[in-house]
């Protein structure tokens, strides 16, 4: 029949493109449907690659005027933002194109509109523009539709003053006062950016810590070398109200997120919420597919990754886990390999997570937190990046490797970085851990001198109380 495939992937983010690229590899007819006119979703679009972009340029900017004296380099440096936001833009035009090579080469059909379940092993698409829908035949439906922004009641983002991610990644000018609602990974990136800049910023949090979920002490110990940096925090308290003053700046209402405590009033010339995402499941045909949400409306599946409707499938944001773009990919890997007849498979215990500001801050594994939680008996190795001749020289000095370790086997539990690359040095770790390497198979490793990758050495040996620079 026309247009019947083996496998047909409902969104092209990280986990969307990679799933189908995997599954031709395998030999299945594949096709995508995308609804945006770009490919690579949220990730490469308006979130990780635009991101980084903007933080690696704001970084050399301000160590360039704060960091290039000290190392007998005489400069004074200026940014220019819309150049800088065309650096960005090509940035990501590189990356969906790379995308769009890739789907290509690999022979997948690609189909632009918007995707929806029409029934067994049949999914619509409706262009965009709202031309005659089309129905497509397939063996296998994987839903990688991704996730949006989660919304803080009564307040409207408009994209200009109050902004998602997606506002801030395109502001036209440095606000004076830069309001961030949300001390995660999103709300402390791009905060960053925008300090560096020159904006005042200010994050307001409704628990009593930075980066929920991160081991507490690094979290702790990032949030004294942010504030150092110049950023303030308001933890443990929630935005309440957003209203404009004439064209004046933004008055924020804020109070104690427990309890009914006395109201503040911060001013504000951007606001950005960044409280969250939640999995984009509406309008896809679940419902009438008879297919089976949680109480969270992310997509229920089973250790295949198989929804309760045999033959769809469901990867990403859109289930369980962290919502993490390398997660999405090795659950894309996984579920075409499933639908091949091989034996695709994700270890959840070994994903790493990056905070890439600057110090990064990089975690694989279990927290101390979790740990005693579970009642696991552990040692624990910490190094930290002054006593790293690399760090020392390069004037990096900030920061910690700490290594969790089990008390008895001395399997590695988890590995928590905060420091200078620790988004790169996190991944020796996680290949350790994926291997159920101990903290003393790291330890007797040689490493290169010097680097910064020593510290992760150190911190191992330092499990055994046998670190050597310390």
């Amino acid at each position: 029949m026309p247009d019947a495939y083996d496998l047909i992937v409902i969104g092209t983010g990280p986990g969307g493109y990679v799933c189908a690229i995997r599954a031709a590899q395998l030999g299945l007819k594949t096709a995508v449907v995308e609804k945006n006119a770009t490919f690579g979703g949220t990730c490469l679009n308006v979130g990780c690659i635009p991101s980084k972009a903007l933080l690696h340029a704001s970084e050399l900017y301000e160590e360039a005027n704060h960091g290039f004296e000290a190392m007998g380099i005489k400069a004074i440096a200026e940014f220019d933002l819309p150049a800088m936001m065309k650096y960005k833009a090509d940035g990501v035009a590189g990356n969906v194109k790379g995308v769009e090579y890739l789907l290509k080469k690999n022979k997948v059909d690609t189909h632009r509109g918007i995707g929806r379940i029409a029934g067994p092993g049949r999914v619509a698409v409706r262009p965009v523009d709202g031309g005659e829908e089309k129905t497509l035949e397939t063996r296998a439906i994987v839903i990688a539709t991704g996730s949006d922004i989660v919304r803080l009641p009564g307040i409207d983002i408009d994209e200009k003053r109050v902004v998602s991610s997606t506002g801030a990644l395109e502001l036209e000018k440095v606000p004076e006062r830069f309001l961030v609602v949300g001390a995660g990974v999103i709300g402390l990136e791009l905060g960053s950016v925008w300090r560096r800049l020159g904006a005042k910023v200010t994050v307001v949090e409704f628990l009593d810590r930075i980066l929920p979920g991160m081991d507490n002490e690094a979290a702790k110990q990032f949030q004294r070398m942010l504030q150092k940096q110049g950023m303030e925090f308001r933890l443990g308290m929630k935005v309440t109200a957003v209203e404009p003053d004439g064209e004046g700046p933004l008055k924020v209402t804020i109070q104690p997120a427990q309890g009914e405590g006395p109201r503040e009033r911060l001013g504000a010339d951007v606001v950005m919420v960044a409280i969250g995402r939640a999995p984009y499941t509406e309008g896809l045909g679940l419902e009438e597919a008879g297919v089976r949400l949680d109480n969270k409306r992310r997509i229920a599946i089973d250790d295949r990754f198989q929804t309760n409707v045999p033959g769809i499938y469901a990867i990403g944001d859109v289930v369980r886990g962290p919502m993490l773009a390398h997660k999405a990919e090795d659950e894309g890997v996984a579920v075409a390999e499933i639908v091949a007849g091989k034996a695709g498979h994700v270890n959840y215990g070994v994903i790493p997570g990056v905070v890439y500001t600057f110090p990064e801050v990089a975690s694989v594994g279990q927290t101390e937190e979790e740990l005693k939680e579970a009642g696991i008996a552990y040692n624990v190795g910490k190094f930290p990046f002054t006593a790293n001749g690399r760090a020392k020289v390069n004037r990096q000095t900030d920061g910690f490797v700490k290594f969790l370790a089990d008390a008895k086997t001395d399997r590695v539990l988890g590995v928590h970085i905060v420091g200078p690359d620790a988004g790169n040095m996190i991944a020796e770790a996680a290949v350790l851990m994926e291997f159920g390497g101990s903290a003393e198979d790291l330890a007797r490793t040689c490493h290169a001198h010097p680097t910064l990758s020593e510290a992760l050495k150190e911190a191992a040996l330092a499990v055994g109380k046998r670190a050597i620079h310390i």
